[in-house]
């Protein structure tokens, strides 16, 4: 199968119905197969995937070098969207800085665009928001880029509905990106109408509860490597992790009734949200495995019923822990 398209905002291009997260091949979630993430590159595109998602962030600027012969192999056919923001302190490159300032901005594109070897990025996020820098400020930098032909379309990741208005105000957002899930509905309160109002395409990340939801692992301090990021977040940990794999019978009694995989359940939820809410949206579950790129797509071939939707609602109310352990740079922590 191949899947349907989707417009990115309201002049953007048209994209697959589902993306692809590619920050795990080289970074966060433990070792990664070099050539099964590229065979996995490929193998989406053959389905229709064609909105590949990293960021200059990801391995400290690796995943953009790592996508680069790929997109440059069919650059017609992908959109690329990569971010800016996390700055590395030369001093210890394990910190991230948020940094919005437009000096910052300017010197991180050029630095993206030379990683990825493109004239142009497709797509390009503000990864994280400063609250010191007004928003006004910083998306009037990007628009500066739009209108240089270094980037086409602008996004923004993890704002506020108030913070999405006044950015598409100074330049129409294409598409804002945030988490959104059936661990993760915070966003449902503000952005999502706002989204809607403004024309702006949802990106969720991490739809698959960052793998919890596919039932991968149930503790990430006894399952995981040492060097996976979701040891450090609450609820994939001690007792949070026990009570919330216990939250997946819903979800895996609506996968055996389709004879299919817990993941493509929780997929398949997320994309359901687009007629729920009235509002174009892609999801960019994050793979490094061919097979699970062929899994995760045929999930927009399932639709859920009243029932079984009414099933897994009340999910989300009951998860314990939060999504990470500071949560003033995630848009719920600033709402």
């Amino acid at each position: 199968m191949t899947i349907t398209t989707v417009k990115l905002g309201t002049d953007g291009p048209e994209v697959g119905a589902q993306g692809l997260g590619c920050m795990g091949m080289s970074f966060a979630y433990g070792p990664a197969d070099a050539d099964a993430s590229r065979a996995t590159l490929e193998r989406a595109l053959e389905l229709g995937v064609t909105l590949y998602d990293t960021a200059d962030a990801y391995g400290a600027g690796e995943n953009e070098r790592f996508l680069s012969p790929f997109f440059k192999a069919h650059r017609d056919e992908v959109v690329i969207a990569t971010k800016f923001a996390l700055s590395i302190p030369p001093d210890d490159p394990s910190k991230r800085v948020i940094r919005n300032d437009p000096p910052y901005i300017r010197q991180a594109v050029e630095a993206s665009l030379k990683r990825l070897d493109v004239d142009v990025i497709d797509l390009y996020y503000m990864h994280r928001r400063d609250v010191n820098v007004p928003i006004e400020e910083t998306v009037g930098a990007m628009a500066d880029l739009v209108r240089e032909g270094k980037v086409k379309q602008l996004g923004l990741s993890e704002v506020t509905a108030d913070e999405l208005r006044a950015a598409h105000a100074v330049h129409p957002i294409a598409a804002l990106q945030s988490e959104w899930s059936l661990f993760s509905r915070d966003i449902e309160a503000n952005v999502v109408p706002a989204a809607a109002e403004l024309g702006v395409t949802v990106v969720p990340y991490s739809p698959l509860g960052r793998g919890f939801l596919t039932g991968a692992f149930t503790n990430a301090e006894t399952d995981l490597t040492a060097d996976d990021f979701r040891r450090h977040q609450p609820r994939f940990t001690g007792d949070n992790a026990a009570a919330n794999a216990a939250l997946l019978a819903p979800v895996r009694a609506v996968a055996e009734a389709h004879g299919a995989s817990l993941g493509q359940i929780a997929l398949a939820w997320v994309h359901q949200q687009s007629a729920v809410h009235g509002l174009p949206l892609v999801p960019i579950p994050g793979t490094r495995k061919p097979s699970r790129v062929e899994e995760n797509v045929a999930a927009t071939g399932i639709v859920l019923t009243e029932e079984e939707l009414a099933q897994l609602d009340g999910i989300a109310a009951q998860v314990a822990g939060d999504r990470y352990a500071d949560m003033r740079f995630s848009s719920a922590g600033r709402e």
